[in-house]
């Protein structure tokens, strides 16, 4: 299992208690490797990814879709994801 590329990404976490709520952003990472794709909390194994597309919005980034065999999967980026998704593209025509 070795890294190709890596993603960084941002997830907005709520806190609610009896008094106020209150909201949160956490900066995380996406690795690539050359077996599966791993965030926080998920695996998707290379093969159950169709495809990765990103669409920014606004100035402040956008969004980062993993299209996979069990639906579309969004995360919040702040920087440009280009280089994780050609280095993905690139990888899954040499499978």
């Amino acid at each position: 299992m070795s890294l190709i590329a890596k993603q960084t990404y941002s997830k907005v976490v709520r806190e609610v208690n009896s008094t106020e709520q209150k909201h949160t952003e956490q900066e995380r990472t996406m690795y690539l490797y050359d077996d599966k794709i791993v965030t926080q909390y998920r695996e998707f194994k290379v093969y159950d990814v169709l495809d990765i597309s990103y669409r920014f919005i606004g100035d402040d980034g956008g969004l980062l879709y993993l299209h996979t065999n069990n639906g579309v999967y969004p995360y919040i980026v702040r920087s440009s994801p280009k280089a994780f998704v050609e280095a993905f593209k690139e990888f899954r025509k040499t499978l």
